[in-house]
């Protein structure tokens, strides 16, 4: 080759290399370099944390110095109560029956014995959550927990967190597994206030822990993941679903590491533990207002377990005048009627209230019962019962809101007809109904107005097929009632067979009172810690139903308490409300509101064992009535609570058609039609002849739950009865209301 090739040849080569080597961006980024970094990395970091384990100390153990009182205060800063010291007793393991330490490790660490006591995976994922925002991390040790609760805190920080990891690996070094197996187990927080398993297997089960059993023991390690909501006594039908399948997660696990033989596991059943016991110190409504506003805070954005942890200030819209004279009128309506020590009858009787401001949604006042300490269950905010008639103003205001018309296309209105027969087969339904009215009796041809003063069951029957079950299902939960179980869409919702609590009906007739804007009870004024956020999530208010649906409405409630079933509940101001007794008078309510006030009082049945049992023979002879003792507290209550400003507020309504007095103020043989209306469809038999019954406060028949017959080719089914709505008015029994 000469020598011409060779210089050729040399140029070739070099543009090659020229051209092979990276330029521009692509030059910082070849892999030998991004390894050199990625190493670099790694050995920073891991010089970064060598560095910060010498300088971490293990500090001295700061958990009961964590624990501090909680402060509650009436609106006007008064202190309603604090919280006492930490429930807490700390037993050794050997106090610990073997196979519940299992349980404990089964549940949050099965590596627990062979581990160093970090999981850098979890604790990775619990960094980045913490940085993004996403809430508490997942995946910690049961070193790290121990070390969370005994030596740091609960906060949600980065430098939290590694703090956590240095001292878990050093601890793990320092102390054997026994002893911090018996730390966490003992410092943990179990909810109901127990802190450790002596003070939980005294809350939950009333026995030392000692004495606890494996089915036991696996659900009080369940408890750990949530103690809140998975509390037997107050959890959802979801949240006892999560915590069965918690157990079960817990008893698997051990089989699967030889802890527990599977034919044991095979035959262990869910033990129900038993309903909580109020805290000394929680006496009287206490204990009911500290329990709903720390429920409250937790709605809100701040945790049980930052609760417990104590520091807070909590101000409560609670107003100590209106609560003084709320519990004043339940004993002197009810309490010095009741002989609960010798009368076992009179024990089943249960009240339950609360009272919100319509403008705010305030809870300005509330019952839970006799005492937190004898009636551990607040019966202001249970929903177990149905809430009966004081449903249908909510089956009225979804008609008006929905522009719904009668079988007939007549547009429902406060003067629109419709047949008040008694066991009246609904129609244009699929499901068959036949409800029967109040003592069997039949009204003939009545306005709605007249209907809704008098609480006629076959009325709201037929309205709820016409504006339609779901719509009116859609309507109640926009207004704040709660979905669950046991609420089909089906006619027989009108009548109120879904579960609602004084709460929940206080802020759907708030609304109403409200014109329509919803309004949701709001206990926690404000709550202030020294170290943690306080600010607590808002809610937005929207127009439920529209203002002259929710006008109108109110117009014809006003007629209730004028002339219909609530006349206890009339005084020196204007008010609007609706009475209500469910299925075999299982419980009683007068729910209503004056332009200032809105309260809702309820008389429950319940024997000792929690079952819902009858109010009849109980607060007096017969049914106890809607219009009865429910609204003579009420009347009482916001006689006391108004002063003379509020108690001469005049509602301001924009009725597009005021109710008319009806022509047919008393039943008839057959049914009327006046000429300005036009009637709906009627049943397709004639209404026998019954002889004119007068309702009294103490009706001589009580309903019962069984079926009734109804002569039709289609099978009916009878709904529960709305038998206790008292008096059915007089001969102008509808006020005359202006647009």
């Amino acid at each position: 080759m000469g020598r011409a090739d060779e210089r050729q040849a040399r140029q070739r080569g070099a543009r090659r290399a020229k051209k092979a080597k990276p330029t521009g961006i692509r030059r910082f980024f070849t892999w030998r370099k991004l390894l050199g970094t990625f190493f670099g990395l790694c050995l920073l970091v891991m010089g970064a944390f060598f560095v910060i384990y010498l300088m971490v100390p293990v500090p001295e153990a700061n958990a009961q110095a964590e624990m501090q009182s909680n402060v509650y205060k009436f609106s006007n800063g008064k202190i309603l109560t604090r919280t006492g010291k930490i429930n807490r007793e700390i037993v050794g393991l050997d106090n610990i029956p073997k196979d519940v330490q299992d349980t404990f490790v089964a549940a949050e660490n099965k590596s627990f014995y062979k581990d160093s006591g970090v999981d850098f995976k979890g604790t990775a994922r619990g960094l980045m959550n913490t940085l993004t925002g996403k809430g508490k991390q997942g995946g910690s040790t049961i070193t790290q927990q121990y070390v969370k609760n005994y030596y740091l805190n609960q906060d949600q920080t980065v430098t939290r967190k590694l703090k956590e990891l240095v001292i878990s690996l050093k601890v793990d070094q320092k102390k054997g597994k026994k002893e911090i197996l018996a730390g966490y187990i003992n410092t943990s927080y179990y909810g109901r206030g127990a802190y450790g398993i002596q003070a939980a297997a005294q809350a939950y089960y009333r026995k030392d822990a000692k004495n606890l059993n494996v089915a036991e023991g696996a659900y009080l390690a369940a408890l750990l993941q949530a103690p809140s909501q998975y509390d037997w006594a107050v959890a959802s039908e979801s949240g006892k679903k999560l915590v069965k399948e918690r157990w079960n997660y817990v008893l698997d696990n051990m089989v699967e590491e030889d802890w527990l033989e599977s034919g044991k596991r095979t035959g262990l059943k869910f033990p129900a533990p038993k309903p909580p016991k109020a805290a000394p110190g929680m006496e009287g409504q206490t204990g009911y207002l500290v329990d709903a506003a720390n429920a409250e805070l937790e709605r809100r954005g701040i945790s049980e377990e930052e609760i417990k942890a104590g520091g807070w200030t909590i101000t409560l819209n609670i107003d100590e005048k209106r609560q003084k004279q709320m519990v004043k009128s339940v004993n002197k309506q009810l309490e010095e009627r009741l002989d609960r020590k010798k009368d076992k009858a009179d024990a089943t009787v249960q009240a339950g209230a609360t009272s919100v401001d319509p403008k705010t949604g305030h809870v300005v006042a509330l019952y839970g019962g006799v005492g937190a300490t004898e009636h551990w269950l607040s019966n202001a905010t249970r929903r177990d019962y149905q809430p009966a008639s004081t449903f249908k103003p909510v089956v009225l205001a979804s008609a008006l809101e929905n522009g719904a018309e009668t079988q007939d296309g007549v547009k429902i209105g406060l003067n629109t007809k419709y047949d008040g027969t008694s066991k009246r087969p609904v129609e244009g339904s699929d499901v068959p109904f036949a409800p029967e009215n109040e003592d069997d009796r039949d009204y003939g041809m009545v306005s709605v107005q007249r209907a809704t003063n008098s609480s006629i069951n076959s009325v709201f029957a037929q309205m709820i097929v016409d504006v339609t079950p779901a719509k009116a299902k859609g309507t109640a939960l926009a207004m704040g009632m709660k979905d669950g179980k046991g609420w089909p869409e089906q006619p027989a919702m009108s009548l109120g067979t879904m579960g609602a609590s004084t709460w929940d009906m206080a802020g759907v007739y708030a609304t109403l009172d409200n014109h329509g804007k919803h309004v949701t009870p709001i206990i926690v004024k404000s709550a202030e810690h020294q170290v943690r956020d306080g600010s607590l999530k808002t809610y937005e208010i929207d127009q439920a139903v529209s203002r002259e649906a929710a006008d109108t409405t109110t117009a014809a409630m006003t007629g209730v308490v004028k002339s219909g079933s609530g006349t206890n509940a009339a005084g020196d101001y204007q008010a609007a409300g609706k009475t209500g007794t469910s299925e075999n008078n299982r419980s009683a309510w007068f729910v209503g509101y004056t332009p200032e006030l809105v309260t809702a009082v309820a008389l429950f049945g319940e024997d000792p064992k929690g079952g819902q049992v009858t109010l009849t023979d109980t607060v007096n002879e017969g049914r106890a009535n809607g219009g009865g003792v429910p609204a003579k507290i009420w009347q009482q209550y916001t006689t006391g609570a108004l002063d003379d400003e509020a108690a001469a507020a005049e509602f301001d309504l924009e009725v597009e058609e005021g109710a008319t007095a009806d022509p047919d103020p008393t039943p008839t043989d057959t049914p009327s039609q006046t000429p300005s209306q036009t009637p709906s469809k009627g049943p397709t038999k004639t209404p026998t002849k019954k002889p004119t019954k007068t309702p009294t406060d103490k009706p001589t028949k009580t309903p019962t739950d069984e079926p009734t017959q109804t002569p039709t080719d289609t099978p009916t089914i009878t709904p529960p009865t709305d038998p206790g709505d008292g008096d059915s008015g007089g001969p102008n029994a509808n006020p005359v209301i202006k647009p």
